[in-house]
């Protein structure tokens, strides 16, 4: 099939997915133009785009910008620069010479000011290209007077543009730059961060629904049984003894107002359990706990930050078998919170970190296996029980009054007794119960709203701190064109040549395993680690150098070389499929077939805005991969035969001058 750039694809693919560690995609409205933008908005944007190494989509929102009216000397010279960045003129197409042709005769009109001279300057290059062995003195010498912003961006975006002795009058300043700034805004403590995903919100057990409901419907009628057998057995013993009854009515309800002034507290409070040795667990059918995937990733993430998060000593192996049961709790809860938002583990681990040192903290302060157990409640128990027992001996003296006043009443008595103990026992169950559930919801509410209040500190310092350490689009642009810079520096030098030795070049820079990733929305991916292949044409052949980069800390290694004629390379094919990405496939006549991942599937990081071709299209114009295509395709078409097709006398020339 054929792609809609007019790449030969293939629908098999061959290999696995390259080892991914991580994936995040930031959020950003950075790229996105409003249907209703202005002209100067919309240039804003293309701007932006073009300084964050995405020209393809910059020379479409530039364009919109000057059809709409916005038509300066600085729109132009950017929509120079996005049109030739990342491609040679053979990668135009002849509309496109057309435009280029047609603005370079019109740059007279522009008013006067620096980007009138910056975009003068950049067609007298471009012109100065077709003179095979022209003076290039002069158009250097007007190149080095401009702004250095307006000089480093002619340098970057006409890479692959400039070639032969105008690009080595250049090239020892941009090695020099390369080298001066690769390290620079703090690049080795700030990368991680771009791959860091974003946290996601905090979030705590919310309190369980009240029980209550049973126990509060029955009350009623149990404590109104109790009130009237209890006036009954009362009036029995009014009649046997008005004098005892008096004082035994009046200790029977010193004894009960005693008994639920002084249990009311105790008695109703839940009893906790003890999470040294019963963790509060969810249940164990849930499937946050039944030893899936992702709970054992949040497990093996509690165990890992506990274990470098230790009081005072402890040994981390200690510190792991004394807090077993509390990582257990903590790892059923944080999975039963997030398991049902699909998220990776690396979104919570900010969670994970922040519990870890709470109960670090809370072990130092003696509260991390609390009861919450006073010795208030303890006292009120023991008052309550007292009175209790002092209700209990009244009941019966009651009992014996009765007796003593004869036999005939006896049973009846005791019937009477035995209704006031069982429908007693019975409201204070029900009673007991509806205070228990509801201290319960409130503690519960209490603990809801502290832990959330304290996580949403943890959440927003970690997320500030983050925001604050990632590198944006233009220092990460900024610092892998530099790396590629200072990578082919090192290969002319190891082979001894110079820009006039060289026809043209190539560098794709695909992901190398393993590695994370990380784009901003409407971007292209970026990766922490890097291969970069780096193709030098020559009239004798091609030679082609290969490195990983370490993105980090831009440490390289693995590096792999190999030369070979232009008949020996016999085919080029590119392999598509949705689910496993996008594969360059060289085959060399002396050779096995040469397989290179050029980037992996991504349709299901896409936001529903996005279009899955374009963000394609993206990233494989990021990895250089449009133009090493076509360069390599149009040299196994034509093998040496390649060379005359693109003699400097055939190159677009431009009206320079005003």
């Amino acid at each position: 099939m054929t792609g809609s750039n007019g790449f030969a694809y293939s629908s098999a693919a061959f290999g696995s997915t390259v080892g991914i560690q991580a994936e995040t995609v930031h959020n950003s409205n950075v790229y996105f133009v409003h249907p209703d933008a202005s002209p100067q908005e919309k240039y804003r944007v293309g701007l932006q785009l073009l300084k964050d190494g995405i020209p393809s989509r910059a020379r479409e929102v530039i364009t919109d910008a000057i059809a709409h009216g916005h038509d300066t000397a600085e729109v132009r010279f950017h929509w120079v620069l996005a049109t030739l960045s990342g491609r040679t003129f053979q990668d135009l197409d002849a509309e496109e010479v057309q435009r280029l042709d047609h603005v370079s005769g019109i740059v007279r009109n522009y008013a006067g000011g620096e980007w009138k001279d910056a975009l003068r300057v950049t067609f007298e290059l471009l012109a100065a290209l077709s003179t095979a062995d022209g003076d290039t003195g002069l158009v250097l010498q007007r190149m080095q007077a401009l702004s250095p912003h307006q000089r480093d961006a002619i340098l970057r975006h006409l890479d692959l543009v400039l070639t032969g002795g105008l690009k080595d009058g250049l090239w020892a300043e941009a090695r020099e730059r390369a080298e001066a700034g690769r390290f620079g805004n703090d690049r080795v403590n700030r990368m991680w961060a771009y791959f860091e995903p974003d946290p996601i919100g905090p979030r705590a057990m919310p309190p369980r629904p009240s029980s209550a409901a049973a126990s509060q419907a029955a009350f009623p009628v149990r404590a109104g049984l109790f009130v009237v057998v209890s006036v009954f057995l009362w009036l029995l013993a009014l009649v046997a003894n008005p004098a005892s009854a008096a004082i035994e009515l009046l200790v029977a309800l010193g004894a009960g107002m005693t008994a639920i002034h002084f249990g009311r507290g105790p008695w109703s409070q839940e009893q906790l359990p003890n999470p040294t040795v019963e963790p509060q667990l969810p249940h164990m059918r849930d499937p946050a706990v039944a030893g899936d995937g992702f709970t054992n990733r949040i497990r093996h993430q509690f165990d890992h930050y506990f274990s470098i998060r230790t009081p005072h000593g402890f040994t981390p192996h200690e510190w792991l078998g004394h807090t077993a049961q509390v990582r257990n709790g903590l790892t059923a809860e944080v999975a039963l919170l997030y398991r049902e938002s699909r998220i990776g583990v690396d979104r919570v681990n900010w969670l994970i970190r922040y519990l870890a040192e709470d109960a670090r903290n809370r072990h130092n302060s003696g509260t991390l296996f609390d009861r919450r157990q006073s010795q208030g409640s303890a006292m009120g128990k023991a008052l309550s029980g007292a009175a209790l027992a002092v209700l209990v001996v009244t009941a019966l003296t009651m009992l014996g009054t009765i007796a003593s006043a004869g036999a005939s009443r006896t049973f009846l008595a005791f019937m009477v007794t035995v209704g006031v103990f069982w429908s007693g026992r019975a409201a204070a169950s029900s009673w007991l119960e509806a205070q228990r559930e509801e201290h319960r919801v409130a503690r519960e509410t209490r603990e809801y709203h502290e832990q959330l209040t304290a996580r949403q500190a943890a959440y927003q310092s970690w997320k500030s701190y983050l925001d604050a350490t990632r590198p944006n689009e233009l220092e990460m642009e900024t610092w892998l064109t530099y790396d590629k810079t200072v990578f082919i520096d090192e290969a002319l030098r190891h082979y001894q040549l110079t820009w006039r030795d060289l026809i043209t070049h190539t560098i794709l820079m695909v992901p190398a395993s393993p590695y994370k990733r990380g784009r901003v929305k409407g971007g292209p991916w970026r990766y922490s680690r890097y291969h970069f292949r780096l193709f030098l044409v020559t009239q004798d052949g091609i030679r082609e150098i290969s490195s990983e980069l370490d993105f980090a800390d831009a440490t390289s290694g693995n590096e792999q070389r190999s030369n070979y004629r232009f008949d020996a390379l016999s085919s080029v094919q590119v392999t598509e499929n949705a689910s496993v990405g996008y594969d360059l496939e060289l085959v060399l006549t002396n050779g096995p077939a040469r397989r290179i991942r050029v980037k992996d599937a991504d349709a299901h990081q896409l936001a529903p805005d996005e279009n899955a071709r374009e963000i394609a299209e993206i990233d494989l114009n990021s990895a250089g991969f449009t133009h090493t295509f076509r360069l390599l395709e149009g040299i196994a078409a034509d093998g040496k035969g390649w060379i005359e097709r693109n003699n400097p006398d055939k190159l677009p020339s431009f009206r320079t001058g005003d």
